[in-house]
């Protein structure tokens, strides 16, 4: 699989990583055997880097990757998390304290002494503009307790505020067939400045697949039964923001043109080699619930060029069905 720097932490990862939200919560129920066989299938795909967060079942999804890093010390793993979203969301709470408790959670459960990569966790706008969070940041580099730290944003206006401080080393952002704002400035301004971008959500929670119609039912522990309208958490995060019956009718376009074009992918496969192709974009966090979907999913990251047809058929369905949901809220 093809590697890229990842921004200014200066590690070489996979162009297609592993996001780990489902193996700790909000995708139904996956069991503790099935999480290590995802983690296992990745790496022997061609997965080094795997994403993770403080939340995501209050730790379990950490803790997996804890015991699984503890059998494969030495193999050019890097793990980034994510911290903020287990506290109340007010700007108050992003201070050096918290941050040290927060990180100090982080490396227990990981089971290291230094983390590789900490990442704010879509916490208030305000937060990416204050000076004294970016110091608390530094500190906690100085200290050497995380190696580099990043942000993981909304919009592309927190995006932008974030890639102008010199010590950010990544933005994690939802960038996907469906989600196209970001290609305007986001990726130009962080490939200037030398910061990583991890592209989230690159399936759009599933749709990309072209695996679900309109009568398709989820899980009640699913947060794409229990966020559709941003009940828990923001809209977007959940099927990108689209409309599910929109999804659903942008995704099969989405499948007829990744038939026509790329008879070798299937259609997320080809969602996910779209992204990482895309000039600036470090890496892409699909998430997988077992072991064939984790390596369907790192075939992607040795897909040759998609050609410009296709972005253009891409682009021409983005600006028919789902520019009107998205493109001006985030």
């Amino acid at each position: 699989m093809e590697e890229r720097v990842l921004g200014r932490t200066g590690r070489m990862v996979s162009v297609v990583g592993l996001g780990t939200w489902q193996l700790g919560a909000d995708w139904g129920e996956v069991s503790d055997d099935e999480s290590r066989a995802v983690l296992e299938a990745s790496l022997e795909a061609g997965v080094n880097f795997f994403d993770t967060a403080d939340v995501y079942g209050d730790g379990r999804s950490e803790q997996a990757l804890g015991r699984f890093l503890a059998d494969h010390e030495g193999e050019g793993i890097t793990v980034a998390t994510k911290m903020g979203r287990r506290a109340d969301q007010v700007p108050e709470n992003y201070v050096l304290p918290h941050f040290r408790e927060w990180t100090d959670r982080s490396r227990r459960n990981l089971g290291v002494d230094r983390l590789d990569l900490v990442q704010l966790h879509c916490p208030p706008t305000a937060v990416y503009s204050d000076d004294e969070v970016y110091d608390a940041l530094d500190t906690l580099v100085a200290d050497g307790v995380t190696a580099a730290y990043g942000v993981s944003v909304e919009t592309v206006d927190e995006a932008l505020t974030a890639i102008a401080r010199p010590g950010v080393a990544t933005v994690q952002i939802i960038l996907n067939a469906f989600r196209h704002k970001p290609l305007e400035q986001v990726l130009p301004a962080a490939s200037e400045a030398g910061v990583g971008i991890i592209a989230r959500v690159p399936l759009a929670s599933g749709l990309l697949s072209g695996r679900y119609t309109k009568d398709t039912t989820f899980a009640e522990n699913d947060h794409r039964t229990f966020n559709r309208s941003g009940e828990a958490f923001d809209v977007g995060e959940t099927f990108s923001g689209v409309p599910f019956d929109t999804g659903v009718e942008a995704a099969a376009r989405f499948t007829e043109i990744a038939g026509g074009l790329t008879q070798d992918l299937t259609a997320a496969q080809a969602a996910l080699a779209w992204v990482w192709q895309r000039a600036g974009v470090s890496t892409v966090i699909p998430g997988a619930r077992n072991p064939e979907q984790a390596r369907l999913n790192a075939a992607a990251g040795s897909a040759s060029s998609l050609g410009p047809l296709f972005t253009s058929k891409v682009r021409d369905l983005y600006d028919e069905l789902v520019r009107e949901h998205v493109h001006d809220r985030w």
